[in-house]
């Protein structure tokens, strides 16, 4: 029934997606075929809103899996160092290749994303303590370092513009053929849950997934590449989205328990029920203006990840 009321109100808000914006639309006039409102419907607001259900969907698998392989329940490409290093690979590209297409561009974000999760995976088994703060803690820094260095670069060829445009997520420059490739997400996920289950098995600890026959090291470099293509996909087409991953995984596992497969769909609404809501309020906080929704998502997914926070430590 939960999951219903979820795929229910996900739909109402997503219509009423459609209508908000500084160009008001009516459906009337859309019923009555006027073409300037068909116009903005099928340009602005329809990929808008399909932008917002797809990324709101990957970031939080992407996050639920990290979880899994890491063991961790505060990880996601966000406090891991993965966005931070698909960034850098972005830079790079426009360093070198500055007249690359999309496609390249996306390639060297996966690439990018990859190394930079293996390097976080491999710096979290030099960690003396199990205390799982810390994990997430160090993903912050080396992600703080990488984009670090991405910042010095951007600034010494003037890119940083093009950089701050990736730090914040924002769906106002959403229109029709800038957004298609967050297309590419969906067979990604039917991949994600066809692995479903390894993910699960390999949460359980290396020993127990060795014991039940599966490889362990092999299974955790599938998920962490499937999470950096699709991370990458995100970050090229709308930015970065802080604490989505995070805390979206969480409030879904506390009801519905930590089995990745059952999970998958419900964390998928969830997540974009959770962006759509966030953008809306963007929308129409400051109308006619509006606010990154990177931003809203950061002060709501704040308050939330130190709730989750207090949570576990009085559990």
């Amino acid at each position: 029934m939960r999951k219903r009321g979820i795929f229910f109100t996900l739909f109402l808000l997503s219509a009423l997606s459609l209508f908000i914006g500084v160009k008001d639309l009516m459906l009337q006039a859309l019923l009555q075929g006027d073409a300037q409102q068909w116009l903005i419907l099928l340009t602005t607001r329809l990929p808008r809103t399909i932008s917002l259900i797809l990324a709101g969907a990957t970031m939080s698998i992407c996050g639920l899996i990290m979880q899994h392989l890491t063991q961790n329940k505060f990880v996601s490409p966000t406090t891991a160092g993965t966005m931070d290093s698909a960034r850098l690979g972005i830079l790079l590209v426009m360093l070198f290749l500055p007249n690359a297409s999309t496609t390249v561009r996306t390639f060297s974000a996966f690439v990018f994303a990859f190394l930079g999760t293996m390097v976080f995976l491999g710096l979290s088994r030099l960690l003396p303590t199990k205390d799982p703060i810390f994990l997430p803690l160090l993903g912050v820094m080396f992600g703080n370092i990488v984009g670090s260095v991405a910042t010095f670069f951007a600034y010494q060829f003037q890119l940083i513009q093009n950089m701050s445009s990736w730090l914040q997520g924002n769906f106002s420059l959403v229109t029709k053929g800038s957004y298609e490739l967050l297309y590419l997400t969906i067979p990604l996920f039917f991949i994600i849950y066809f692995f479903a289950y390894f993910f699960t098995i390999v949460g359980l600890g290396e020993d127990v997934a060795i014991s039940l026959g599966i490889h362990y090291q092999l299974t955790q470099l599938a998920g962490i590449g499937l999470v950096a293509a699709a991370s990458g996909l995100v970050l090229i087409m709308v930015g970065s989205v802080p604490f989505l991953g995070v805390i979206v995984p969480n409030i879904v596992s506390l009801i519905y328990g930590d089995h990745v497969k059952q999970n998958l769909w419900i964390t998928a609404l969830s997540g974009s029920l959770f962006l759509m809501t966030c953008d809306i309020l963007s929308r129409v906080v400051i109308a006619p203006y509006e606010v990154p929704v990177s931003l809203t998502v950061g002060i709501l997914g704040s308050l939330i990840f130190i709730y989750l926070l207090v949570r576990r430590k009085q559990g």
